[in-house]
């Protein structure tokens, strides 16, 4: 049986790449009105369906809260829909009247978006959104824990795609789940980009396929709490995005560092607003269960309430917990809770002040969150510069919330549900990934200059003063308009589109 499905999930692998490439052969040509239509058509349906997603994607995982998997839907729909709508990826993008250069957009081909189990349907959401506004073919690969919500969530946004005008095939999903089906779908001859979002070893397939990969890395995000800070307001933050859907976003708040000063007030605030702090011998075991001899975290107490997790761990939890804290007396692989950890539970460390507080928060990036993410609550311009400056994170977020800031809900970073963390973290780019990352672009680029007389040479000799020389820019200036290249560039697109060429 097991071999059956093998082939069953290769066979379906190479279909759909095999469709998905041919779709495109009609969609590579289509208007930017002819694409916007079709994304507003599936982000209606897509935010139709929110809550409905957000429920599935809680009763087959387990993860997380309904009503939070709900607004990350709705976020992923809608948030994503509007900082991208304006964007231009068809014809003509741009005109550089000076450098006398046009530049075209150009989809990236058929883009594979792995999904993981914390996020299967906003992510799937997200990706399809800005890959087809790209006008590029995506084929959706869920985790096999999440494999319904996020087949479901493919399938609604196919039929409102395609109910307006988008080719069949550009946009499917792999239900035949294997890991042979997967590399399949990575290794596929038609594959032109990977998109990984999920745990380690899968982003690290994607980067190791030879094809170009977009990859997320992990996100162990130190909070630092400086004494100027607005320490009522930093509390009910770092509570609240600790807690929204059970820590599922890798942007979340892992241990707060908080300045010497003000560690006992903010303790208090914390405690006051559903933080339940461990005592020692509770943390000691649930480090010794929270994780495997290799760092990885046990998958059954990801994205889980506290309470489940004293259940499973058997510790005593109150009933209105919202988070467990644990006070950490270092950083590193004999601390386990300075980890990160994708469930409601929070390290705990004091600094004396923000220098100090500053090494602390750099220690936890180079021990596992390398490029992704670092947040300060302070009013002091000065440490907040210091930790923009010196962290080796991307994303440095200034009183706000961890988990909805990095991802562009509380922040004006570009939304987004994959956040690449840069070279530092193994990643091409440290961008939160967005449609210009799948978007290619073509430069029309006409003549500025003579070339230097020693190029003409013959032979490398003397130029030939006799030979003919054309007046630099003539190509560009006879005629050839900005009006005059968007008409013959319409004109090719539309001809080309009228031939079904790709």
């Amino acid at each position: 049986m097991l071999h059956d499905a093998d082939l069953l999930s290769v066979q379906q692998a190479r279909d759909l790449c095999t469709n998905a490439k041919a779709a495109m052969k009609q969609f590579q040509f289509a208007s930017q009105e002819e694409v916007d239509r079709i994304c507003e058509a599936m982000v209606e349906a897509a935010l139709a369906e929110a809550g409905r997603l957000g429920q599935m994607a809680h009763d087959e995982t387990g993860f997380g809260y309904p009503l939070h998997k709900k607004l990350k839907n709705e976020f992923a729909a809608r948030n994503v829909w509007e900082s991208i709508k304006d964007v231009p990826t068809c014809g003509v993008l741009r005109r550089d009247e000076e450098r006398k250069v046009v530049e075209i957009g150009w989809p990236v081909g058929v883009v594979i978006a792995l999904t993981p189990s914390t996020n299967p349907t906003s992510t799937a959401i997200f990706k399809i959104l800005i890959g087809v506004k790209a006008r590029n073919a995506v084929v959706v690969a869920p985790h096999p824990s999440a494999a319904k919500c996020t087949a479901e969530a493919v399938r609604i946004m196919v039929e409102a795609g395609e109910r307006a005008g988008m080719p069949p095939g550009l946009v499917s999903c792999l239900t035949d789940i294997t890991l042979e089906g997967t590399n399949t779908l990575m290794d596929h001859h038609a594959t032109a980009m990977i998109l990984a979002t999920g745990g380690p070893g899968m982003v690290k397939a994607a980067h190791s396929r030879g094809k170009p990969a977009l990859g997320v890395g992990p996100g162990n995000v130190p909070a630092y709490v400086d004494r100027s800070a607005h320490i009522v307001k930093a509390a009910q933050m770092i509570v609240e995005s600790k807690s929204f859907d059970c820590s599922t976003i890798c942007a979340t708040e892992q241990a707060v560092i908080a300045d010497a000063p003000i560690a006992d007030r903010l303790k208090s605030e914390m405690q006051a607003r559903g933080a339940h702090w461990l005592t020692k011998e509770e943390a000691d075991k649930l480090a010794s269960r929270m994780f495997r001899p290799n760092g990885m975290m046990v998958a059954d107490l990801v994205g889980r309430t506290p309470q489940y997790i004293g259940e499973k761990v058997g510790i005593p939890v109150p009933s209105d917990a919202r988070i467990l804290v644990a006070d950490l007396a270092g950083i590193g692989p004999a601390h386990p809770l300075s980890r990160e950890k994708l469930t409601t539970v929070l390290g705990w460390m004091v600094a004396d002040g923000w220098r100090d507080g500053c090494a602390r928060a750099m220690e936890m990036l180079t021990f596992g969150g390398d490029g992704h993410t670092v947040v300060i609550h302070s009013r002091d311009e000065e440490s907040i510069l210091a930790f923009g400056i010196e962290k080796p994170a991307f994303r440095v977020l200034v009183n706000t919330w961890g988990s909805l800031g990095a991802v562009g809900c509380t922040t004006g970073l570009a939304p987004s549900l994959t956040l690449a963390p840069g070279g530092i973290g193994g990643a091409v780019v440290s961008d939160n990934i967005t449609v210009h990352h799948v978007l290619n672009t073509k430069r029309v680029a006409y003549s500025l200059h003579d070339a230097p007389a020693v190029a003409r040479a013959h032979g490398g000799g003397e130029p030939d003063s006799s030979a003919p020389v054309g007046r630099a820019g003539t190509a560009a200036t006879s005629g050839d308009s900005a009006d005059v290249i968007e008409r013959i560039v319409a004109k090719v697109l539309a001809e080309m589109r009228g031939r079904g060429e790709s």
